[in-house]
């Protein structure tokens, strides 16, 4: 049985052989599994968001189109932006802020579950907010705004005052 020599590691876990793109060789299960850039607990946070918005899985089209702009040979040749969108609400959204393909896989997930929460609590939480907006520009001022407003009238007033010509002296 062969031991994990990466150090960094800290797990005593035999060796598999697995291919991971570019280099083959023998790999840790605990260094594949550290290689996604996004960690386990993010995506499974934004997995239980989906579910809970009611988006499965299954109801998700996914397409990787060639991104655009900073990102150098890799953007250019690498289909790095992803194309997301939800078939029963034909939402639909589109990242390309990262070179990698996971990371934008990852981030297209947070801004679906985000466009889809404000549609679906954007009407209630619009109305509540203009609702509260209104409450506070009726709300009467309190003793200290009040004595405030009045402090800075007079600092106004005293500003003013010193740029009136200079009156009742002989001209």
């Amino acid at each position: 049985m062969i031991l994990c020599p990466w150090v960094r590691c800290g797990l005593d876990r035999p060796l598999e052989r697995a291919y991971d793109g570019a280099l083959a060789g023998f790999r840790c299960n605990a260094v594949l599994r550290h290689m996604s850039p996004v960690s386990p607990v993010k995506q499974q946070a934004v997995a239980e968001r989906l579910r809970a918005l009611g988006v499965r899985e299954e109801d998700l089209e996914e397409r990787f189109v060639r991104s655009s702009g900073k990102g150098g040979q890799n953007v250019n040749k690498v289909a790095t932006c992803v194309v997301l969108q939800h078939r029963p609400t034909g939402t639909m959204v589109k990242c390309q802020q990262e070179r990698s393909q996971a990371l934008n896989r990852f981030r297209a997930r947070q801004l679906l579950a985000d466009k889809i929460e404000r549609q679906l609590r954007g009407a209630a939480s619009a109305e509540a907010h203009r609702i509260a907006q209104l409450r506070r520009q009726k709300r009467r001022r309190s003793r200290r705004a009040q004595e405030k407003v009045l402090e800075a009238k007079h600092a106004r007033a005293e500003t003013k005052a010193l740029r009136r010509p200079v009156s009742g002296e002989g001209d």
